[in-house]
């Protein structure tokens, strides 16, 4: 268990993101989706998507799909079809909506909708099922019709930064998520995994990120919605199974950033 750390917020905060125990990716998963990729190393077919994540954002923009969907639909609701905007011959569409909620049980009464697509939740997700197939969706020009996936997972409204991580595990992209106003001078430092761990273990770095959040926060209740966001992006990785160090190089940084700039706030009150 975690220590706490107490805050004048009155909010009690781990001193360290506990990292899950490390799975595998279920290469089955993969293969369940694409054949042709059942003997594909994981990680190349993580490297081939991430340079089709343009596309595949396109695809996603495309179609104009409801931001929620009410609980008691989805009872009735294996599919949805929805209508789609125009789009380049590039665009890659989703093959999935996502229905994210708290708990099969809780008390929302509506599900956030989110479109994915496949190859990116299996290839990137150690804990999720086998996703259902998909109809293919080659020719469509004015709707196409996706199976809807209802899933729980701990916060489904941290979920879109973890979300676009999954497409372009882009370390810069994920800070700037989850620390508001991090200088965009040190995003563009952040090139590789080495770089992201120097900064981690370097005191005046950190220091001077928490300053300069601290500096650019309005109150120590910004910093603790800042703070709870971070969590809740950890829980739903915890939760999904994703195991890429990158990621968790930037959640142990942000973490350490945010916690620094409360205890500055604290001492300046």
């Amino acid at each position: 268990m975690a220590s706490q750390q107490s805050y004048p917020s009155n909010v009690q905060l781990p001193r360290k993101l506990q990292r899950p125990q490390y799975l595998e990716v279920p290469t089955q998963n993969i293969a369940a989706i694409d054949p042709e990729l059942s003997h594909v190393p994981v990680d190349y077919v993580r490297r081939g998507l991430k340079n089709q994540a343009n596309q595949m954002f396109a695809g996603i923009a495309a179609i104009q799909l409801p931001s929620t969907m009410h609980r008691s639909q989805l009872h009735h609701t294996q599919t949805l079809t929805i209508p789609i905007r125009p789009s380049g011959p590039s665009s890659s569409y989703p093959t999935h909506i996502l229905a994210l909620s708290r708990s099969s049980t809780s008390s929302d009464s509506h599900l956030t909708l989110v479109a994915t697509h496949a190859l990116i939740l299996a290839s990137n997700c150690a804990s999720l099922p086998r996703l259902p197939p998909s109809p293919p969706s080659y020719g469509a020009t004015a709707s196409l019709t996706l199976p809807v996936l209802p899933l729980t997972i701990p916060a489904p409204a941290a979920f879109p930064p973890l979300h676009t991580f999954l497409y372009t595990h882009s370390a810069p992209q994920l800070l700037s998520a989850l620390l508001p106003a991090i200088p965009a001078s040190f995003l563009s430092t952040l090139t590789s995994s080495q770089a992201l761990r120097a900064t981690l273990s370097s005191g005046p770095a950190l220091h001077t990120l928490s300053v300069h959040l601290m500096s650019s926060a309005p109150g120590m209740g910004a910093l603790t919605s800042v703070a709870q966001n971070i969590a809740a992006v950890w829980r739903n990785a915890v939760a999904l199974g994703v195991h890429d160090p990158e990621l968790w190089y930037c959640l142990d940084l942000a973490w350490e950033v945010i916690l620094g700039a409360m205890n500055l706030g604290a001492g300046a009150r």
